[in-house]
């Protein structure tokens, strides 16, 4: 039988919005909810980088899909020593990526183009319009094919670069997962919980989770999944994890 929840363990950054529903749901439960990621990014060596041959400047547009990917290019450039030149294109697939340039660049002086969609397909007019450019696609070592099979499909002339990879986020020797539910949101953070506690036993912990993959890698470690998202008519992992705190709590308050 699971225990009563009061302590979450929620595998991510904690939120800088005050008004994230994580606090209102910690309020609502009277839980305690902390936050530590499992995983985290780390940027390519120099060394690592170079031995794929890129020369950044060969390159007149590039394409950023994630916030991630931006603050990793610009780091290797930054080390590098290279600017961007203003004649440089940028193609990015939200409107969110495209102004978190301006952390790097002085963005009304530059060509940037962004999906409105939110996918790369929403860039398909651009890309059409300024076919000739060659471009470069900053992507992590772990990553779907997605991107890459759209500009194939576009007959573009691009080139793909690993910048940076996610890894485990090593906890200290003697940390213990003293919680009550531990919540998951990829299959690598699943793996980080086994490379740090490698006799962790479920053994009544709840465990909730984002994403079929996720479910997935949890299940093949033996794990029972009580808390999932999305599900039809929830999408995200609060309102999974409110539904589940309120059946979790009305059972053990009859108890």
């Amino acid at each position: 039988m699971s225990l009563k929840v009061k302590k979450i363990l929620v595998s991510q950054p904690k939120p800088t919005n005050e008004k994230s529903p994580y606090f209102e749901i910690a309020e609502k439960f009277h839980v305690d909810i902390t936050f530590r990621p499992f995983i985290k990014v780390e940027r390519l060596s120099l060394k690592e980088f170079r031995q794929q041959r890129i020369q950044i400047l060969d390159f007149s547009a590039i394409v950023f899909t994630a916030r991630t990917a931006v603050d990793n290019f610009f780091s290797l450039c930054e080390e590098l020593r290279i600017t961007m030149p203003e004649s440089m294109k940028y193609f990015c697939v939200s409107e969110v990526i495209a102004l978190y340039l301006q952390k790097y660049i002085v963005y009304r002086k530059r060509k940037i183009f962004f999906s409105q969609t939110g996918k790369i397909e929403g860039l398909a007019n651009a890309f059409t319009k300024h076919n000739k450019e060659n471009f470069l696609l900053p992507v992590s070592e772990q990553h779907n094919e997605d991107v890459q099979n759209f500009l194939d499909k576009k007959k573009l002339n691009y080139s793909k670069s690993i910048m940076y990879r996610t890894v485990s986020n090593d906890f200290e020797e003697g940390e213990k997962l003293d919680y009550d539910m531990l919540i998951f949101f990829s299959p690598l953070g699943v793996t980080s919980l086994m490379k740090n506690f490698p006799d962790f036993k479920q053994e009544g912990i709840a465990v909730g989770c984002f994403g079929t993959s996720t479910a997935k890698a949890l299940v093949d470690l033996g794990l029972t999944v009580d808390c999932q998202a999305p599900l039809p008519g929830i999408p995200s992992m609060t309102g999974a994890l409110e539904e589940f705190l309120s059946e979790n709590h009305k059972k053990h308050n009859k108890e």
